[in-house]
């Protein structure tokens, strides 16, 4: 047994696209291609992905934008109607839909992702947010003071409760600090379990995820930091008598060759949208007490994620040797151009993982 199998990461490695829902996508620059939020650039990069043999794609819930020169993620799509028509559309692909615990009541909940599953064929999954961006909720009204940080993994605790409880019982009764519901029916049945995905990555929401979720999302400011991050939330998974998969995001910036790649980045980083990464920073900032993240952090330099930058054969190296060295099971592709960086990757950069994780 190699080192990554030795300390959990799967050798069935899954690689998954993170929908532009939002504009902007996930590079805060001036200088990218013009990814509008929109329904065209969607259904068609997740067309592509079903095409092209990708395992899941996945949308984000987004309410505000950061502001600056570009208003990033200024235009966003609903989740979870998006991804019906995304459903309908597709064959094989897995459809992860986002929705927020203090946003959407659980029996609605399980109800949409129950039908985003029927559509689907049973290919649904639930990506959980507990819900930490202030000003997005405040100008619907539904941010609540009394919740503090860890009480919003409480309320969702029991969100989660209920929705696994609706989709197996035939009736339903729980009485919780935050949600009750009485003699509570939701029929149909998903067709399957849908996947359930959480990004929780402080201490209350990271227990959150590695105890409610099958797919913990990950993140780091460097692949230490992510490496150790995959290995706890294995280690607490094991001690609940459970397994996780652990899945980090991934930007590709790919080129013809390393060189030529590497001016595409460069182009990118130099168009840097100042004011949308200061909002960005008020944003988690009002959540979190001023302290910052991994993807804030990485955000002062363009790009939001872990980024690979290269020639096909180049991006597909490192992406295996960052899996192997992070102990990941799975990456979540995003694109400067979806379109394109989807049909390359499919053609020229997953068979060469798929070979790797054999």
């Amino acid at each position: 047994m190699d080192e990554a199998a030795a300390q959990g990461c799967d050798m069935s490695a899954e690689f998954g696209v993170f929908l532009p829902v939002a504009s902007g996508g996930w590079i805060v620059s001036r200088n990218t291609p013009v990814l509008d939020g929109g329904w065209p650039q969607n259904r068609d990069a997740a067309i592509i992905a079903d095409e092209e043999g990708l395992d899941f794609v996945m949308s984000m819930g987004k309410w505000r934008g950061f502001g600056g020169d570009t208003d990033h993620w200024g235009r966003s799509l609903e989740s979870v109607t998006m991804m019906a028509g995304i459903a309908a559309l597709t064959k094989r692909v897995k459809i992860w839909a986002t929705l927020h615990a203090i946003l959407h009541n659980p029996v609605v909940a399980a109800k949409a992702i129950t039908t985003l599953d029927h559509i689907s064929g049973g290919r649904a999954g639930l990506n959980i947010v507990a819900g930490a961006y202030r000003g997005e909720f405040e100008q619907m009204n539904a941010w609540d003071e009394k919740l503090d940080h860890d009480a919003r993994y409480d309320l969702t605790e029991e969100w989660t409760t209920i929705i696994k409880r609706l989709w197996r019982e035939p009736r339903v009764d729980f009485a919780g600090k935050y949600f009750t519901i009485k003699d509570c029916v939701s029929d149909p049945k998903p067709l399957r379990p849908p996947d359930l995905i959480c990004a929780g990555m402080s201490a209350r929401g990271f227990a959150f995820s590695v105890g409610h979720a099958d797919i913990c999302f990950i993140g780091g400011r460097d692949e230490a930091e992510t490496r150790a991050a995959s290995l706890r939330a294995k280690e607490l998974a094991a001690s609940l008598g459970k397994t996780i998969k652990t899945y980090a995001m991934c930007t590709v910036i790919h080129g013809s060759s390393d060189a030529a790649a590497e001016t595409t980045a460069r182009h990118y980083r130099e168009g840097l949208d100042e004011g949308a990464v200061l909002g960005m920073l008020e944003s988690y900032g009002a959540s979190f007490a001023g302290s910052d993240n991994a993807m804030v952090a990485r955000a002062r330099g363009a790009f939001m994620t872990h980024t690979v930058t290269g020639s096909p054969a180049t991006c597909a190296e490192q992406m295996e040797r960052f899996m192997r060295g992070c102990a990941i099971d799975g990456l979540m592709l995003t694109f400067a151009d979806y379109r394109e960086g989807l049909r390359v990757t499919g053609q020229q950069i997953l068979p060469r993982l798929r070979s790797a994780f054999a």
